[in-house]
């Protein structure tokens, strides 16, 4: 199974079980996956949306600043899995506990990604070309734990910022996605 379709099936699952899928809505901070008008509520101003398929060639384009930076490749996972939609945060269950998939809301927030990406490899004190891997959902919330995939091996490793990886997690992150159960989705700004 491919990172795209483990994530569209994942996805397809979610908004069977959670149809009302809802942001915040911020007039600066617009998103191809927005749908229709806002809406207020008790919670505040709201949009809803719906994951929106991106052109899997701007994945490439997507992470070219950041391979020109560090002097790397990233692992094409990675880039499929942050390719592939336009989305806000979604809900999972894993094997071992709660997870927050973070997806980029718009071209602006993947200009946002690339610069944590950076921060996380200069924390990290990876050396140009050294080994590094990119983050793609949190853990508890209270937790500063994250879920990565390693660039050379593209194993699903659990970690805490600028600290070596806890432990691995997956052999890939395609069958990690395969085994998350959506949950209710949370409000991610």
């Amino acid at each position: 199974m491919s990172v795209e379709s483990a994530l569209a099936e994942f996805l397809d699952h979610t908004q069977k079980a959670y149809p009302d899928l809802r942001a915040p809505y911020d007039p600066d901070w617009r998103s191809p996956c927005e749908i229709g008008e806002p809406f207020e509520t008790d919670e505040g101003l709201l949009i809803s949306w719906r994951p929106k398929n991106r052109n899997p060639a701007s994945a490439a384009e997507d992470f070219a600043p950041l391979e020109r930076a560090l002097e790397v490749s990233i692992h094409p996972d990675i880039k499929a899995y942050w390719g592939a939609y336009w989305a806000a945060g979604l809900e999972a269950e894993a094997v071992d506990g709660h997870v927050s998939l973070l997806f980029a809301w718009n071209p602006e927030d993947v200009e946002r990604l690339n610069e944590n990406l950076i921060g996380h490899a200069l924390a990290k004190k990876v050396p140009k070309g050294g080994r590094m891997s990119v983050f793609f959902a949190c853990t508890e919330p209270d937790s500063d734990l994250f879920l990565s995939v390693d660039y050379d091996s593209g194993a699903v490793l659990l970690e805490k910022p600028g600290f070596k990886p806890v432990r691995k997690v997956a052999t890939d992150l395609a069958s990690f996605l395969a085994t998350l159960v959506p949950r209710p989705p949370q409000l991610h700004p």
